[in-house]
């Protein structure tokens, strides 16, 4: 058996854009500066020397017009891979994604579809500011019909993908920058992981967290801290918010009968909301304390280094967390 690899975030996405694409021919890959340029962050870096300017495909700075192509390459029969260079930029591409993308199955009696992945940045720490930090991943989440993969290690990036180019209806996956560079093993062979299947990154009997993408990471420092004091918690990375794995969940919560839900958005009619809101509802009779919520604070992204690590959750704001819940 081949023992597994270890790669960056950004080298297990693009090791799952080069194996696709050469597997299926339909697949193409369309943005700003993702051909000769290989990406703002090198994301798409090498794909444009294989596959040439055909597939690989730079436009202007229109997203709008640029998405409505890929939409319409999508029905047309094509797998459009859509780049939007910063999530902050999804406010362009909404009228074609939330009214087109994600509709056209339900509006043509399931004769057309609309199989592209929509792949965009999240996240605070980069010191980018309030117009290239925000994360709009529960927007997405609001709009039946799309579905929404937030990845938290490369090898849940690589198996994601895959799974969400192969996939028949429109995905997004939200990728924080700041874990492009993280390194970790590599399964072999054609990793695909389902859509919709938690992960429980870590066991524990006290209280089970909920994270969110690069909170997962946060959540793991969080849990060595409060390990020291004799408190062990459950973390479990969603993977994807839609599908959600409620099951996985919701069987953590009646074993621990504690919850906190770790989100870096902001907390305002977010995705701790509704996450505390189904546990609430489906395991209301397991629970010894109130769920709880962390997220990131209701404010435009600050410029400053010292104030942007305030709007964000970290491992002691976690830990502090805990310990509420806990009473």
């Amino acid at each position: 058996m081949a023992e597994p690899r270890i790669l960056t975030y950004r080298e297990a996405v693009l090791e799952a854009l080069f194996e696709e694409m050469r597997a299926n021919a339909d697949v193409v890959v369309i943005g700003e500066d993702v051909a000769a340029a290989g990406g703002v962050f090198k994301q798409t870096e090498g794909l444009f020397a294989e596959f040439g300017a055909n597939r690989v495909i730079d436009t202007p700075i229109s997203e709008p017009g640029a998405f409505g192509m890929a939409v319409g390459a999508a029905m047309s029969g094509l797998r459009p891979v859509f780049e939007v260079m910063f999530g902050d930029f999804m406010t362009l591409v909404m009228d074609q994604l939330v009214n087109q993308a994600a509709k056209v199955r339900y509006m043509s009696n399931g004769t057309a579809k609309v199989p592209l992945v929509l792949r965009t940045t999240m996240g605070l720490g980069a010191n980018l500011g309030p117009q290239h930090s925000q994360s709009f991943h529960a927007w997405a989440a609001h709009v039946p019909g799309l579905k929404i993969a937030i990845p938290s290690t490369p090898a849940d990036a690589k198996g994601l993908w895959k799974a969400a180019i192969r996939d028949d209806d429109p995905v997004l996956i939200f990728e924080d920058r700041l874990l492009y560079t993280m390194k970790g093993d590599i399964p072999a062979g054609d990793h695909v992981l389902p859509l919709g299947q938690a992960r429980i990154v870590r066991e524990g009997r006290d209280v089970t967290l909920i994270a969110i993408g690069r909170m997962v990471e946060f959540a793991q420092a969080a849990a060595k801290l409060l390990a020291d004091e004799g408190i062990e918690v459950e973390i479990i990375d969603p993977r994807t918010l839609v599908p959600f794995d409620t099951k996985t969940v919701i069987d953590s919560v009646k074993r621990t009968h504690r919850a906190l839900v770790i989100d870096g958005a902001p907390r305002a009619y977010g995705v701790t909301g509704e996450i505390a809101a189904t546990i609430a509802e489906e395991a209301f009779d397991w629970l010894d304390a109130p769920v709880g919520r962390l997220a990131g604070s209701n404010t435009p992204v600050p410029f400053s280094r010292s104030l942007e690590k305030l709007a964000r959750p970290d491992a002691k704001t976690i830990a502090q967390h805990v310990r509420a819940v806990l009473g």
